[in-house]
């Protein structure tokens, strides 16, 4: 640590810096009380919190935000009103030593965060702060004095805006019991409370998952000889390999003298009968537990296919549009003991009347317990829904030196053109350009005048010096540009958007490939989708084309 730097600090200070209303010594004490020692991360945080009310306007009324679990929350709520009990302190275990204290009517907030770049004049906070060698080889009285010295100088203070969901003020709402283990929980959390939906901390003393296959009600069967006069509970399956599948009696017949032998040729020795009122009510009978679940399921564009057959009900298409997937509440219901539901791709083309999903429960009575679990993980909003393509009027920009000056006859355009009108939409101006800043610009400002709701670029998008589409499109003004894609052909992608228009840059690479980026990209730019850096990085799993001879794409893997 310089010399220099440390007579700065003291002098600053004076001999004993303040934490707020403590000076440095009462606030090591008080941390010991408060959270049990004085680590080093709370007299650290200590200071990073009082920097941040420094920094805030005289009477702000505020919230928290702290980015780490350890230590820091403390530090906030020994300095400060906000606690995690009122709900003002809130914690993203993002593992960033930072904190935001913050407006909590406007969201203006100011962030103070440990500079990695300030820690090398101070060795044992940086050998600390870096785990750069066990807790019981660092030196605990080096380290306090460092920190009591550096104090706020190691941290970055910089002005943030808080997302405005943040700003709502908490509320629990009504309050329910839960079905299954009689608990009181707030009623927005769903049909059980979450502990019963599997998130508890806690190994159930009930009847655990894991023994699923044991929770089955008692049912009477009889011998296929003596099935004459009675009703088939549920529906019984005759498989022919390669040629045949489907229920050969479905639940409700009444058998005859003559379904003996074709139950015997089923290889049905005996079989579950109606008896009475069932197995009672802590049992949902495998159909009703799939119509009940598919009604969740459906959102827009979606309805049943009719009534569930075998205990399986399928979602099909009530028209032509991309299936849009909440893939979180899909893995949570399917990690619900014997229920499943199973769909096709995200981001897939579906025609109208096509299959896309199908749920059903697995057992032929499902434990109320599982039901009503599968109940609250979907909710109140749909599992499933299906964004329909708007026509769209399109843009075509096509940019390269070679092409506008007639050297080489332009081959983007038709390939383009096709693509788009294959997907209900229609190119309604294309403009050429060299490859020059201004004159790129100038082709974005007059597709925009012409009425173009989405502008695609050809191009230009390499490493090639001549190749400046992406700051010809800076310069005409696009925002929130994305470069780069983890797709296989279509790295070079670009995504953007100037006002109201959405741009969409293609690489060379569509001229060679049939199938690209492009293929994937602009159906969720025609249904008004979306489409953030973390989207883009989840398409790396499936977007390797595989370059056939012969392209079936869609009926292919790529995209999926």
């Amino acid at each position: 640590m310089r010399t220099e730097q440390v007579n700065e600090l003291k002098q600053k200070n004076g001999s004993t810096p303040m934490i707020g209303p403590y000076t440095y010594d009462e606030f090591f004490e008080a941390a010991r009380s408060f959270h049990g020692s004085p680590a080093p991360g709370l007299i650290l945080g200590g200071f990073m919190v009082a920097e941040a009310t420094r920094h805030l306007p005289e009477d702000t009324i505020f919230d928290a935000i702290s980015e780490t679990s350890w230590c820091l929350p403390d530090a906030v709520q020994m300095l400060s009103l906000c606690s995690t009990g009122n709900g003002w302190l809130k914690v993203f275990n993002l593992g960033i030593y930072a904190v935001t204290l913050y407006d909590k009517y406007e969201g203006a907030g100011i962030r103070v965060c440990v500079n990695p770049s300030k820690l090398e004049d101070w060795p044992e906070i940086k050998s600390w702060f870096f785990k750069l060698k066990p807790k019981r080889e660092q030196d605990t009285q080096r380290l306090h004095q460092e920190i009591r010295m550096a104090g706020a100088s190691i941290c970055s203070v910089e002005k943030r805006q808080i997302k405005p969901d943040l700003l709502k003020r908490r509320e629990k709402g009504e309050i329910a019991v839960c079905p299954i283990c009689g608990d009181a929980y707030p009623a927005p959390f769903g049909a059980v409370c979450r502990t019963c939906q599997g998130e508890g901390p806690y190994i159930s003393s009930k009847i655990n998952e894991n023994e699923s296959m044991l929770l089955r009600p008692e049912l009477k069967a009889v011998p296929v000889e003596q099935v004459e006069g009675t009703t088939a509970l549920h529906d019984m399956t005759r498989i022919a390999p390669g040629t045949h599948k489907a229920a050969e009696f479905v639940k409700g017949h009444n058998f005859e003298a003559g379904d003996i032998c074709r139950l015997q040729q089923m290889g049905k020795n005996r079989i579950y009968i109606e008896e009475g009122q069932g197995p009672g009510k802590d049992w949902i009978h495998e159909n009703d537990a799939a119509c009940n679940f598919a009604k969740l399921m459906c959102g827009e564009g979606l309805e049943l296919s009719g009534e569930p057959h075998e205990g399986k009900i399928n979602l099909k298409a009530s028209r032509d549009g991309i299936l849009l997937a909440d893939i979180d509440k899909l893995t949570r219901f399917n990690m619900v003991a014997d229920v499943m539901v199973s769909a096709r791709k995200g981001f897939s083309l579906v025609k109208k009347g096509s299959k896309v999903a199908g749920t059903r429960a697995i057992p032929l009575y499902l434990a109320r317990s599982f039901f009503e679990r599968a109940l609250a993980v979907l909710g109140d909003t749909p599992l499933f829904s299906i964004k329909a393509l708007t026509p769209k009027k399109v843009g075509l920009l096509i940019t390269g030196t070679e092409i506008f000056t007639g050297l080489i006859e332009d081959k983007f355009e038709p390939v383009v053109s096709g693509k788009v009108r294959n997907l209900g939409s229609r190119v309604i101006k294309t403009v050429f350009a060299p490859d020059e800043r201004d004159r790129i610009k100038m082709a974005v400002d007059e597709l925009k005048q012409y009425g173009c709701e989405i502008i695609i670029t050809t191009a230009g998008l390499s490493v090639d010096p001549d190749d400046v589409t992406r700051q010809g499109l800076e310069d005409a003004g696009v925002k929130d540009m994305l470069y780069g894609a983890p797709i296989l052909p279509g790295a070079m992608t670009l995504l953007a958007h100037t006002d109201d228009v959405k741009v969409l840059g293609v690489p060379a690479c569509a001229l060679y490939f049939r199938t690209t980026s492009l293929d994937l990209l602009l159906p969720r730019l025609l249904a008004g989708v979306g489409v953030s850096r973390l989207d883009l990085a989840r398409m790396a799993d499936g977007a390797f084309c595989m370059e056939c001879k012969v392209c079936t794409y869609p009926k292919c893997p790529f995209g999926k």
